[in-house]
């Protein structure tokens, strides 16, 4: 996914690293050349999104920063793990990484130049714009498809449905959500007080 248009049976993860690296310095290059806004090399602080570097390189940590908030928010939402990393390892948000890498190309790389071409340099700035260009290009249900698509064999279809159950030991599965035990209401569907009868029961009261 992370090369459509090549061939990479067959290398290794050390190669397939130094082609991501080759592949995201063209794209700051081509971007700085579109825009105007020269580009020397990455520079962040890790662990301050906003802190490091020149205005492309702070738009650039910031905006990659949300990406990786909305690629959490996916991720633990479809039921997957964050830490499954296959790329980044090593760290709780290792498959966030990985998936967030997928997509800087299309939205957060070319939005931190285009940003600093216009002086539109704040922390804010990339957020709000970063959230315009998720909604306008339908981003979430992208990374629903592609996490699929990663994660599930090929001949597997997929699930959609419910499937939580409560185990029955004659019946196997049964249907969660709701009570089981008709047995607590009488006839009338009135509730049914179960326990020992009480000593003191008012003359004429009818035993329960």
């Amino acid at each position: 996914m992370r090369f459509p248009d090549e061939d990479t049976t067959g290398l290794t993860m050390q190669q397939l690293r130094g082609r991501e690296g080759s592949r995201v310095r063209r794209l700051y290059a081509h971007h700085s050349q579109r825009t105007g806004v020269p580009w020397t090399k990455r520079n962040y602080k890790p662990g301050d999104a906003f802190a490091a570097g020149d205005d492309v390189n702070r738009l650039l940590s910031a905006a990659n920063s949300a990406l990786y908030g909305i690629c959490h928010a996916v991720i633990t939402g479809i039921g997957a793990s964050p830490a499954l990393g296959f790329v980044h390892t090593g760290s709780a948000i290792s498959f966030i990484l990985d998936i967030a890498d997928l997509y800087k190309a299309d939205y957060t790389i070319p939005l931190a130049f285009d940003l600093a071409a216009k002086g539109h340099t704040s922390e804010r700035d990339a957020r709000v714009a970063l959230r315009d260009a998720i909604v306008d290009g339908h981003l979430l249900p992208r990374i629903v498809t592609d996490i699929k698509a990663l994660l599930a064999a090929d001949s597997q279809a997929l699930i959609d449905r419910d499937l939580s159950g409560l185990w029955d030991d004659k019946l196997g599965i049964v249907e969660a959500g709701r009570n089981w035990d008709d047995s607590i209401f009488d006839g009338a569907r009135y509730l049914a007080v179960i326990g020992p009868e009480p000593d003191n029961l008012p003359p004429g009261e009818p035993s329960r």
